[in-house]
């Protein structure tokens, strides 16, 4: 039986004067392709309900473990969220942001989970990782 999975994502990526609007709004559907964009002076906001494609780019660059340390790390109650450098982001890399602001900006991510529940998400879409290879949770 296939699990139906129920989220919804929100995306916040702040617009600086120095940047082209669209190249953040790149940025940010280079790791989140489905997401439906709104542009509000200074900031980018978007909603998705699959994190699918997200999960592609965690197993190719192989940071299963350093996803499931974010996401676990960030949890508050039926939510997860984390932050990503934009210009990773850009360039279709997903890489987290800790400790200092990126001077180039970041792309805040926030992960409320409907069905099933948070752990079965994660699992869902950074399993956890025996010999750097994922396992069956």
């Amino acid at each position: 039986m296939t699990q139906i999975y129920s989220v919804d994502v929100e995306i916040t990526a702040p617009v600086y004067d120095t940047e082209v609007t669209s190249r953040v709004a790149d940025a940010v559907t280079n790791v989140f392709p489905n997401a439906d964009l709104e542009e509000e002076f200074g900031e980018i906001r978007g909603e998705v309900h699959s994190l699918d494609h997200f999960s592609e780019l965690l197993h190719r660059q192989e940071i299963l473990d350093t996803a499931r340390g974010e996401f676990f790390g960030n949890r508050a109650g039926d939510a997860f969220s984390f932050v990503l450098k934009k210009q990773a982001a850009f360039e279709d890399r997903v890489n987290f942001s800790v400790g200092e602001p990126d001077e180039l900006g970041e792309i805040a991510v926030r992960v409320r989970v409907h069905e099933p529940d948070v752990e079965s998400y994660v699992d869902h879409i950074a399993p956890p990782t025996e010999d750097g290879r994922p396992v069956d949770a």
